[in-house]
């Protein structure tokens, strides 16, 4: 089970990361050593976050040599508020590509869309990428940037 510091309660985070569609930017490892940040959708449940992406997307290989990750999910807009923390992420194959069409309806509105499409073609390999977190902080600017928004 997670550590939770920051601003809010747990039920509060985990309220924020379900209503949030915002990607989360994840910081990994190259095999040789050097940091990478991407971001991803997500889902947030079971006390995980749940993304999808291509099997051959260079991050696949990266959190197969070194599954330690850091990651953040934040508004981008004022006032900024989210929850960072660090983790591990494994990886299994979605052939069904169900994650995917879930993270379409939640990013996108649904899958009658050009992306969509293309994303979900029964050609393409799709993975599940499950980061199971380690530690969580919330932090919440709302109070101080209140005369800014």
């Amino acid at each position: 089970m997670p550590t939770w510091t920051g601003a809010w309660s747990e039920d509060e985070a985990e309220s924020y990361l379900a209503e949030a569609t915002v990607p989360i930017r994840l910081a990994c490892r190259t095999p040789s050593g050097g940091p990478w940040m991407l971001s991803l959708w997500y889902r947030y449940d079971d006390g995980a976050f749940h993304c999808a992406t291509g099997a051959n997307a260079d991050v696949v290989e990266y959190l197969r040599a070194d599954s330690k990750v850091a990651f953040e999910v934040s508004d981008n807009e004022p006032p900024y508020r989210g929850v960072r923390g660090a983790g591990t992420a494994t990886i299994e194959l979605d052939d069904d590509k169900a994650l995917l069409a879930e993270l379409l309806v939640r990013y996108l509105g649904g899958t009658d869309n050009d992306l969509a499409t293309r994303l979900l073609n029964s050609d393409r390999q799709e993975v599940r990428i499950r980061i199971e977190p380690s530690k969580l902080y919330t932090w919440d600017f709302s109070e101080r940037m209140a005369d800014i928004t």
